[in-house]
């Protein structure tokens, strides 16, 4: 096991130089940099770099600046270096978690994404929490009745529920019930109300769950057929199992048998994913919902980031994020052994 983890671990070297050596040169030829930009504002052309305007048109700018000033520029946002030295500068200042500041914000990368992750937790945790606490109960509830009607129609509901696109189920729900032609139940947008500030703690609490309800729905609506059919597959496949018929017959009445030995054999593969779902919920980020009820969270800020050529924000979150997943991966690969002891890694693996 020991050196199991140990080769992963140096595994995970490579495999996080390679992401941030393919994204970093992907950089070096996306046209509309922070240089670009820049030029464009000083020249009076101060106008939004498209992602297909072609390299001759976004230098057009340059014309209209003297060298000695372009290399100002060039310096400022240490486009004079090599790219090869740009990027080796970048690695080590990322292995001491230094990510520079933001071109367009004007602060610390790291000091942006902490102020944005409270809104991505929101959304994360309140999904991560739901879908589990109502999936895994709907789940065995649908295998043990499997086949009968209550299967049927909790299959068809929860289908018809992951048909619907996320974005297209929050613009509906903000039309009927967010002031719209309709119902004006829910606020329509942000996580707090503007009074905020002034509320009593239980006042701030109710405010901010009456904010939550709309956006959860629309994040949890996509997960729930996912996670209750994986429920429902699992248990069925260990109750059809040899070992089920022989507790049976020794007597064991069903709840028994379902819940001292199916139960964790079951569970297996829905546990061994809980490290990344639950990282997830920290800091994934979905553009699209926070965009619909103007909720800036890490989503938004990475899409900007791209559109903008922040490239600091942009690297460093990936940096993060990336080396954030490998960790998670190799917990998860973990669990199997700590949840079931059969499972062994040999050393030629």
């Amino acid at each position: 096991m020991l050196y199991y983890i140990l080769k992963r671990l140096l595994l995970m070297i490579p495999t996080l130089f390679g992401v941030m050596l393919i994204t970093f040169a992907i950089t070096q030829f996306v046209p509309g940099g922070p240089v670009e930009q820049l030029v464009a504002q000083l020249t009076g052309q101060d106008q939004q770099t498209e992602a297909g305007s072609t390299a001759s048109e976004l230098y057009r700018g340059a014309e209209g600046i003297d060298e000695e000033r372009l290399n100002e520029i060039k310096a400022l946002y240490g486009f004079d270096k090599p790219a090869t030295e740009r990027f080796f500068t970048m690695m080590a200042n990322y292995l001491r978690f230094e990510f520079g500041d933001s071109y367009h914000h004007h602060q610390s990368v790291t000091e942006l994404m902490v102020e944005k992750l409270p809104v991505s937790i929101s959304l994360g945790l309140w999904t991560f929490f739901i879908t589990y606490l109502t999936c895994i109960p709907l789940g065995i509830a649908k295998a043990v009745r499997d086949g009968t009607r209550f299967d049927v129609v909790t299959s068809t509901i929860v289908l018809v529920g992951y048909a619907i696109p996320g974005f297209v189920l929050a613009i509906l729900l903000l039309v009927l019930f967010g002031g719209g032609s309709f119902f004006d139940v829910f606020p329509l947008k942000g996580l707090t109300s503007d009074n905020w500030e002034e509320l009593s703690w239980f006042g701030k609490t109710t405010d901010y769950l009456w904010h939550m309800v709309l956006p959860i729905i629309s994040s949890v609506i996509g997960s729930f057929a996912v996670m209750t059919m994986l429920t429902k597959n699992s248990f069925l496949e260990e109750i059809r199992k040899n070992y089920v018929v022989t507790a049976k017959a020794k007597g064991l009445s069903s709840n028994q048998v379902l819940y001292k030995h199916i139960f964790r054999n079951a569970l297996i593969p829905l546990i061994t994913g809980f490290p990344a779902s639950f990282l997830a919920a920290f800091f994934a980020g979905s553009l699209l919902i926070e965009t619909i009820f103007s909720l800036d969270g890490l989503g938004l800020l990475s899409y900007e980031s791209i559109v903008r050529r922040d490239y600091p924000v942009v690297l460093g979150s990936l940096y993060l994020f990336t080396l954030l997943g490998l960790f998670t991966k190799l917990i998860t690969d973990l669990s199997y052994v700590w949840i079931d002891p059969r499972i062994k890694f040999d050393s030629d693996v």
